[in-house]
């Protein structure tokens, strides 16, 4: 069984401060990938950079105190590529794949576009530069799991508020379509709803602070496992995690089942 978890931290410093490695020792992951690290290599503690039983390899976001995206994983890997090989984007630190063997697991940050028209222009930017690399991955003959932040929610059954949502950054017409050409046209798989086509309330992994959302589970599922169809049909469970919370996000876990 291959455990993976993804967690959008919002800061690891912060997540750390709310028991997240206390946490992750109790669960069974063999990969878990994170997002928003928020830190810069001068910030992480021994804990942060290798917690008990794993290792860590980091993508760190030029500016102070933004973004990053990170893996842990039990196993050495054969190789990590850190970044896309594109300048703009890898300056923000929001992708890192780790390769074991003939399977790639890939923690992404994707921008989020709500502060103004300004970042929804670099998130379409990024989202349609990206789509030849999914391409690639996708024929590349290589099991691949992509592993978080996506801030899109696909389907109006993935967020509460959806009519109100129609015109904001997260649920766009073109974010959605981007979203479904990923899955009809090139072929991946969204785990999470491969397992719970249905799943309504149960499925959000990120609320806003505002208001009372949290409280009311006025919840968007922004956060996804997307596969190359042969590892995504191996997914036996998924769940989302919401008992604690060390982050605006709560943990995604997928088993896959290889044998």
């Amino acid at each position: 069984m291959l455990q993976i978890i993804s967690l959008n931290l919002n800061g690891i410093r912060s997540a750390t401060s709310k028991g997240l490695f206390p946490w992750l020792a109790q669960q069974n992951a063999d990969i878990i990938c994170v997002q928003e690290l928020k830190a810069q290599a001068a910030d992480m503690t021994r804990e942060m950079l290798q917690p008990d039983s794993y290792s860590g390899w980091f993508h760190y976001a030029e500016k102070k105190g933004y973004s990053g995206v990170g893996i842990y994983a039990k196993k050495q890997p054969d190789e990590v590529i850190v970044g896309l090989g594109m300048a703009d984007i890898d300056a923000e630190g929001r992708y890192i794949e780790a390769r074991f063997g003939n399977l790639s697991v890939i923690s992404l940050y994707l921008p989020s576009g709500s502060s103004g028209e300004e970042r929804q222009a670099v998130k379409f930017d990024v989202m349609a530069r990206f789509l030849p690399h999914l391409q690639m991955l996708k024929n590349s003959g290589r099991e691949v799991v992509i592993c978080g932040d996506w801030n899109i929610a696909h389907k109006e059954i993935d967020l509460k508020n959806w009519r109100g949502n129609r015109k904001n950054s997260g649920f766009l017409p073109e974010e959605r379509a981007w979203m479904t050409q990923i899955f009809d046209e090139l072929g991946w798989v969204d785990v999470y709803r491969r397992l719970h086509p249905d799943a309504t309330e149960e499925c959000y992994t990120w609320w806003s602070n505002r208001g009372q959302a949290w409280a009311k589970n006025v919840g968007w599922r922004i956060d996804y496992q997307i596969a190359t169809p042969g590892i995504a049909a191996k997914a036996v469970s998924a769940s989302v995690y919401k008992e604690e919370r060390f982050s605006d996000h709560a943990p995604l876990t997928v088993e896959y089942d290889l044998a």
